[in-house]
């Protein structure tokens, strides 16, 4: 007999990166009140929240948004989709991956390290922009010598692979928008039906 699968509880943000600042709200909206869009910093979700009164974020700002006291963040208003990012939060959200990357290089240098296979056909580092056969190769032969250290040291020793930042970068946002049939670096949109 087996154990029925108990649900994996979803972890939650608690650090996210400021995409954009609406002091007044959105255009369309029938309430004013300061809203800000986010980018969650451990699964890269994307956020719209309600600031306290009286508080003013910048863009690219860190802000606490976890269960604990926030200073700035009321209220998590609701987990929004790409597509309602405003133009001014598109802008900013390629700037703001590569920030939570670089900030983080050791998690991301860890995924280069123990990314494996996806099914007998496919590598999961082949889900990431530019990367094929030939880049795999390249990659697996260099890791299984010595484990990477760094962006610069996996730069150094793969020759092909100049910049392991800017292809993240592509895949979360390709992720983000919904472009992609796995999901290896941000926690999928799950479709809200009314």
């Amino acid at each position: 007999m087996y154990e029925r699968e108990q649900p994996r509880k979803e972890s939650l943000e608690d650090y996210a990166i400021v995409l954009d600042y609406l002091p007044t709200g959105k255009s369309f909206s029938v309430k004013s009140e300061p809203i800000t869009q986010l980018l969650g910093e451990e699964r890269f979700t994307l956020l719209e929240a309600i600031l306290k009164p009286g508080t003013g974020v910048k863009n690219e700002e860190r802000v606490y948004i976890g269960k604990g006291e926030r200073d700035k963040i009321q209220l998590i208003k609701l987990r929004i989709t790409y597509n309602e990012l405003t133009e001014g939060a598109r802008n900013e959200l390629p700037h703001a991956i590569s920030q939570i990357i670089k900030g983080n290089e050791k998690r991301f240098i860890d995924f280069f390290n123990g990314a494996g296979p996806i099914n007998i056909r496919e590598h999961s580092l082949e889900l990431l922009p530019g990367i094929g056969k030939r880049y795999l190769n390249a990659i697996l032969k260099a890791r299984e010598e010595k484990p990477f250290e760094s962006f610069q040291d996996m730069s150094g020793r793969v020759q092909l692979l100049q910049d392991p930042v800017r292809l993240l970068v592509e895949r979360v946002i390709m992720e983000l928008k919904g472009e992609s049939r796995f999901y290896i670096l941000t926690r999928p949109y799950s479709r809200r039906y009314e």
